[in-house]
């Protein structure tokens, strides 16, 4: 057969991914966060993007969270009246600027200074006074900065080496501390990298080992309460061996413990009191980084017909609009056709992104109603009435792909009667009855697990097989492994563990 070339003509369709399209499908998935830096992005970039403020008198849908200092005002208030021996009243007294006090001999005083002179001073005093709403200079408007962990230790450094070399080797370890006041550096490469030997580093870690909190510049755990019972005088050689052997204290191996240590029990159990009075993490009294405060996405509460309202956030929904004035404006004035073809440009983008918002916020409205009329039980009676859910099931409920659903669910948060949850919360896995009814949650039956455990008595520990069996009779037909697979996920010890640890604790209270 010839082979010969041949002009054809073929219809098809297919799926493309404009650039527009792939950012649509990247909004989706945005946290409110992430959101907010691309638009401030686009803004930047698009002269005719505008963000618009909500109103200050729109109302809050959103319970407002008492910040550290107006907790503690009332706290403050109370100390001066209790532990100062003054009186709020007594103070201000003490403090009065009105002019009948500054000028006590001369009752005229006030009138021949004119009243608006008069009118003046007067509003400025009260407005300094402690019970003024003045919008002038506050005192209590000020707040000190937040001690962190390095500013602590750095204070420290500057009174404890004289030597310039060891100051600058004892900056470099507390770079190296992590949130917990644990030294998590080598101190061979910082002894490689100032030049000087591994014993002069070893040697300034010592001395910073002294350091308030007792336990900073530790390298483990075991290093760590060791530095702080010997701050006590306790670190005798019994409590150095159970200090050695913390993995054993936590398998609540006790009989090896006590013969390790040399001690009975009621020692033990002192000792065990000794280390539970210490602190695991020194540096955790300190500030550290910035956290990033949740804010849900979706607010859910209870309407008056008894059924549940589902809102978006005002806060997470961001304002932006397209100047169409000034496009206008600038466009009649442009004569060049590349300045006309950029405006042109921002124009469309500005248009698609306020779709896309648009879009994004109906999106998730859409998902969270399917969540909430899905998990309705779980809103009314808690979280043993969590119903299996996955993804498929509510993108079939809304007419939308799984992979969207999947999007929308991605740092998403809820707040609900009952808290406050991530979304993905909701989709879990299908445990099947032992009975043949509807299917349970497998969050629901981890909580059931945690239940029974923290209900159990001393002399009866539920082992695994028991748990099962607890709750096969309950309907819920689960195996062994995964009854421990839960248990562990949980950070709940074994029977075993479980049953020393309470018989100990049980002596000890008798």
């Amino acid at each position: 057969m010839a082979l010969s070339a041949k002009l054809q003509l073929r219809q098809s369709q297919s799926l493309v991914m404009t650039p527009q399209l792939m950012q649509s499908i990247r909004l989706l998935q945005f946290t409110h966060a992430e959101l907010e830096r691309f638009i401030d992005d686009e803004i930047e970039r698009n002269p005719l993007l505008e963000r618009v403020d909500a109103p200050e008198d729109a109302p809050d849908q959103f319970p407002k969270i008492e910040t550290p200092s107006e907790a503690t005002d009332t706290a403050s208030e109370d100390w001066f009246e209790g532990e100062a021996g003054w009186s709020s009243e007594a103070i201000s007294d003490k403090l009065d600027t009105s002019l009948e006090n500054l000028f006590p001999d001369d009752p005229g005083a006030v009138e021949r200074m004119g009243p608006d002179l008069a009118m003046q001073w007067k509003s400025s005093a009260a407005g300094s006074g402690s019970g003024g709403s003045s919008d002038g200079f506050d005192m209590e408007d000020m707040a000190a900065a937040a001690v962190t962990l390095r500013d602590h230790v750095g204070e420290q450094i500057s009174f404890a080496f004289v030597d310039p070399a060891e100051r600058l080797v004892a900056s470099e370890l507390t770079d190296w501390l992590d949130e917990a006041g644990y030294f998590r550096g080598d101190p061979a490469e910082i002894a490689a990298r100032f030049g000087v030997e591994e014993a002069f580093v070893l040697r300034v870690l010592a001395a910073c080992q002294a350091f308030d909190p007792a336990g900073l510049f530790a390298r483990d755990l075991a290093e760590c309460l060791a530095i702080q019972l010997a701050r006590r005088d306790r670190l005798d050689p019994v409590m150095a061996a159970l200090v050695d052997n913390l993995d054993l204290l936590a398998k609540r191996d006790f009989q090896t413990l006590k013969r390790l240590c040399g001690v009975d029990e009621e020692d033990l159990l002192a000792m065990l009191a000794e280390i539970r009075a210490l602190d695991p993490r020194p540096g955790g009294a300190f500030a550290g980084g910035a956290a990033d405060t949740i804010v849900p996405d979706v607010e859910v509460r209870q309407a008056a017909d008894g059924s549940w309202a589902v809102e978006l956030n005002p806060e997470t929904l961001p304002r932006v609009l397209v100047d169409q004035v000034y496009f206008a404006e600038v466009t009649g004035r442009t004569k060049d056709a590349s300045e006309r073809n950029f405006l042109s440009e921002c124009l469309q983008n500005a248009n698609w992104l306020t779709r896309s918002l648009d879009q994004r916020a109906k999106t998730i409205l859409k998902v969270a109603s399917e969540i909430v009329r899905q998990q309705d039980a779980f809103l009314v009676h808690g979280v043993r009435h969590l119903r299996p859910l996955n993804l498929r099931t509510v993108a079939d409920a809304i007419g939308m792909h799984e992979s969207t659903v999947s999007r929308v669910t991605a740092n998403k948060y809820m707040l609900t009667p009952r808290g406050v949850f991530e979304l993905r919360y909701f989709f879990t896995a299908s445990i099947a009855s032992a009975e043949g009814g509807d299917a349970h949650s497998s969050e629901a039956v981890r909580d059931r697990i945690r239940q029974m455990i923290e209900e159990e008595e001393a002399a009866e520990v539920l082992s695994d097989d028991a748990i099962v069996d607890i709750l096969r009779k309950g309907g819920v037909d689960i195996a062994r492994r995964t009854v421990a697979k839960y248990r562990e996920g949980m950070n709940i010890a074994s029977s075993v563990q479980r049953r020393r640890e309470k018989r100990a604790m049980a002596g000890r209270n008798a």
